[in-house]
Parts: C-alpha cells; sequence; structure tokens
C-alpha cells in the first residue's frame, strides 16, 4: 500500500475514536458505545503499526534511536510515498 493509503486507514480510525470518546464524555454507561470504542482502539492500533512496518515511525514516541536520533532520516508522514 502507498503512504497516502495507509495514513489515511490512521486518520479514519482516529477520526472514529476521537468521535467515540467524545459520545462517551456524555453516555459513560452505554454498552454499545463502549463496543465500539474498543473496536476503534484496536483498528487505530493496528493502522499504526502497518503504517509503521511499510513506511517507519509515524509516532515521535515509537522511534527506535539507540546510537543517533533517527526520526529525521525517513521521509515526514505527510512526504511522498514510502
Amino acid at each position: 500500500m502507498k503512504r497516502s493509503k495507509l495514513r489515511h486507514n490512521v486518520d479514519v480510525a482516529s477520526f472514529a475514536l476521537d468521535e467515540v470518546k467524545l459520545f462517551l464524555d456524555t453516555h459513560p454507561c452505554d454498552q454499545e458505545a463502549l463496543k465500539k470504542y474498543h473496536l476503534f482502539v484496536d483498528m487505530r492500533m493496528n493502522a499504526v503499526e502497518e503504517y509503521e512496518k511499510e513506511c517507519g515511525p509515524l509516532l515521535v514516541e515509537h522511534v527506535k534511536s539507540y546510537d543517533y536520533w533517527q526520526w529525521i532520516n525517513e521521509p515526514w508522514p505527510w512526504e511522498g510515498d514510502c
């Protein structure tokens, strides 16, 4: 998959997760919303994992730099295809 498609998958899951979190702020006992929350958490984690496997770190906290700061070595998430 191209970087833009992988990034789109992350964005879709992130949007859905943000929306259900907002709903849960006003409906904290809604069991269906809680199920969707966990579904979207998993969906986002999988999308981020897939993106990072193909294109490198999307989130700075996922950079594994021990000898030097590697975050700047790859194209930024909004630059070109991986």
